[in-house]
């Protein structure tokens, strides 16, 4: 799913990107500590899905508010969700991870199915916590 934001109505779509992720999901959380250690720029700001501004987008773009089947990509107006948002986050990092991004050749159906496959799995396999992630004092800037 792609979607837009109206930026008048999103104080993060001010931001140029924002990876909103599942704060209590183990595996949405080491993505987060994955995406950050390959960021030496700082090109992501991070935010979550059960936060009031998380919510709102969620509202926003029809998707559960309580069952989250998607992290969401944020470049400015523009939403990506599922295999499409990551490929496009992998390509920002540092490293061979923006060879990664060639898997946008695959076509989305295919992507998504297996994106959904682990998403349905997630806590099974990772668990999860009673409270979202606190960002470190070193990361406190990159969170909104």
């Amino acid at each position: 799913m792609t979607g837009r934001l109206d930026p008048g109505s999103h104080q993060w779509a001010r931001h140029e990107r924002v990876i909103v992720f599942d704060g209590v999901c183990n595996w949405c959380n080491a993505w987060v500590n994955f995406v950050i250690a390959h960021d030496p720029h700082g090109k992501f700001k991070f935010g979550t899905l059960q936060s009031d501004q998380g919510q709102q987008i969620l509202h926003t773009l029809q998707l559960s508010t309580k069952d989250f089947s998607t992290f969401l990509l944020l470049e400015q107006t523009h939403v990506y969700t599922k295999s499409t948002a990551a490929l496009r986050i992998v390509r920002h990092l540092s490293g061979v991870w923006p060879l990664f991004s060639l898997g946008m050749l695959i076509p989305r159906p295919l992507r998504d199915a297996l994106y959904d496959y682990v998403a349905r799995h997630r806590y099974e396999w990772m668990g999860k916590t009673d409270a979202c992630r606190p960002p470190s004092t070193d990361e406190r800037e990159r969170f909104v």
